[in-house]
């Protein structure tokens, strides 16, 4: 039997499969932010997955850098995830909501008061511009965030993590991946600070764990999962030797009690894989807990990574963006539905909650 479909245990969550549904931006809501009917019925056909890791999602007003992506800062935000979330248990699912802060990759245009967007180092992103409520535009420079600054996006982190908890999610994934403020802080190419957050791989990962004991403190350690992109170069991001800081990070991070690591590393032949060495073997040595791949994987290949010990559970996105019923084709060895890439980050039903579902049941 292919163990995939093996159920499992990640610190609190019980899982009835080891298939994750990977945080995918779909840009459904409104300029509210909040979550919409239409989302409601897009998690619930996906309930099948072991676990949802949502959509990023805005922790405040600063966080933001895309539009009509989700937040949950404020009572509303919560009201709308409270009734995906109530959709998604009903349907005999897990949940947990992934938050997200931009950092650079955002524009005055989406910042309170029009200010600059803030980051470890004010180096913009090197880019074709970014898409803001009114229309494409460069990418700023980034203002770099003072020292004293910091606590207070710790501190908002956390404050998303009680209203995740408000909202009835199963748990929380800090986004540390993907060239958002996290990695940007963990990442050379983008933190040359002087301070105490920059310079050597401590000083580096030193935000990410900050925010990491604020999220398990404003809930709990087995509610809690960090993902990471070691090797990943979207958002124009590098690192002169991401062994060295992923390695550490991971090892600190065993700290926590930490529900899961999720690591996004492609494999060769994706369209995200990066050039050199994988980096995910040595954070599997290095993080004592759960651990999640994800990156072009198949069936064959899932089973494969658990079989092997690369893995506990495997993470998949453009498959359960197109087949909202990924578990049951998966186990029976029906074909996939081809995804609609002109309504990845936008759109209404189309190429969102209208994919077709395996009639036949064996």
């Amino acid at each position: 039997m292919n163990r995939l479909f093996t159920p499992f245990t990640a610190g609190d969550l019980q899982l009835s499969n080891r298939m994750v549904m990977a945080p995918l931006t779909r840009g459904r809501t409104g300029p509210d932010r909040i979550p919409n009917d239409l989302m409601v019925e897009y998690y619930r056909q996906r309930a099948t997955a072991g676990l949802i890791i949502s959509e990023a999602t805005i922790i405040s007003e600063q966080a933001a850098g895309w539009i009509n992506t989700p937040g949950l800062y404020n009572d509303e935000q919560v009201q709308g995830w409270k009734r995906v979330t109530d959709a998604v248990h009903a349907a005999g699912g897990k949940i947990i909501v992934q938050l997200w802060h931009m950092g650079r990759s955002s524009h005055p245009d989406f910042q309170p008061g029009g200010v600059l967007p803030v980051a470890p180092s004010a180096i913009a992103l090197r880019g074709d511009g970014i898409h803001t409520p009114s229309g494409k535009k460069p990418y700023p420079t980034p203002r770099a965030l003072e020292t004293d600054e910091i606590p207070g996006i710790v501190a908002d982190y956390a404050e998303a993590t009680r209203q995740a908890e408000k909202a009835g999610f199963d748990g929380v994934e800090i986004h540390g991946a993907n060239g958002y403020l996290i990695d940007q802080f963990l990442r050379d190419g983008t933190n040359h600070r002087t301070d105490g957050y920059g310079g050597s791989v401590e000083n580096r990962a030193r935000f990410l764990l900050e925010v990491t004991e604020a999220v398990v403190g404003a809930w709990q350690p087995g509610r809690v999962g960090v993902r990471l992109s070691p090797t990943g170069a979207f958002g124009d991001m590098s690192d002169s030797s991401p062994a060295s800081i992923f390695s550490h990070a991971a090892r600190e991070l065993n700290r926590f009690g930490l529900s899961f690591l999720h690591i996004m590393e492609a494999l060769p032949g994706h369209p995200m894989a990066s050039p050199g060495p994988r980096v995910s073997p040595l954070l599997r040595q290095a993080f004592q807990g759960p651990l999640i791949l994800n990156g072009g994987y198949d069936a064959a290949l899932g089973d494969q990574a658990i079989a092997d010990g690369e893995a506990d559970l495997i993470a998949y996105g453009v498959p359960f963006l197109a087949n909202p019923d990924l578990v049951k084709r998966f186990r029976i060895g029906a074909p996939l539905n081809a995804p609609d890439y002109a309504s990845l980050y936008g759109g209404g039903a189309q190429g969102y909650t209208d994919y077709p579902t395996l009639n036949a049941t064996r």
